[in-house]
């Protein structure tokens, strides 16, 4: 089973900021791992998968805003994983970036979605499980595509490459993903 998060900015220095968010995204998503395993004190940690950093065109939200830069992290789910708390750390971490909610799809100095969590269901005002729309957008799709491009996620009925596929030939397609190049402190 697994556990995916997309992540994305597009306000200030977007490179910065995934950069910058990297190491203590590594720690909550271990932290929260931690906490949710038969053994807390255990010091096996899951392996964590970064895809590449993309550039890609800003969808939906108001006219005008800059690029974003996007990239999707994966690891393994705990036996006993709450996604409640893996989404209140993520939260935390949005808030501790200068993360506003002011207007839906606008501009943010960091997004971090919960994208699935092994087989977890839920459609709460504050946790759908898996992300309603992972699966129509090509800003996760790409990254997605990157690590794991054959795999069917929970939730899909087709493998991410022929979802990303479908996306991009689509009539009102966004513009295809840029894959960055790797960089110090984001090697992928």
């Amino acid at each position: 089973m697994s556990t995916a998060i997309a992540l994305g900015a597009n306000l200030g220095d977007p490179i910065a900021t995934l950069t910058a968010v990297r190491p203590r995204l590594a720690a909550a998503v271990r932290a929260w791992a931690g906490a949710s395993r038969d053994d807390p004190g255990s010091s096996r940690h899951p392996p964590l998968r970064w895809s590449p950093l993309f550039r890609t065109a800003p969808v939906g939200g108001p006219p005008g805003q800059p690029p974003y830069v996007n990239a999707v992290l994966l690891t393994s789910l705990p036996p006993t994983a709450d996604p409640m708390a893996l989404l209140l750390a993520l939260q935390r971490l949005e808030a501790a970036f200068d993360r506003r909610r002011q207007e839906r799809w606008g501009p943010r100095s960091l997004d971090l979605d919960l994208l699935w969590c092994g087989g977890h269901r839920c459609e709460s005002a504050a946790l759908w499980l898996p992300h309603p729309r992972w699966q129509q957008r090509a800003f996760v799709l790409a990254p997605l595509a990157a690590l794991m491009p054959e795999v069917v996620p929970p939730g899909a009925e087709k493998s991410v490459a022929e979802l990303l596929a479908a996306v991009s030939g689509r009539e009102d397609a966004e513009p295809a993903p840029e894959r960055l190049a790797p960089r110090p402190g984001w090697p992928e």
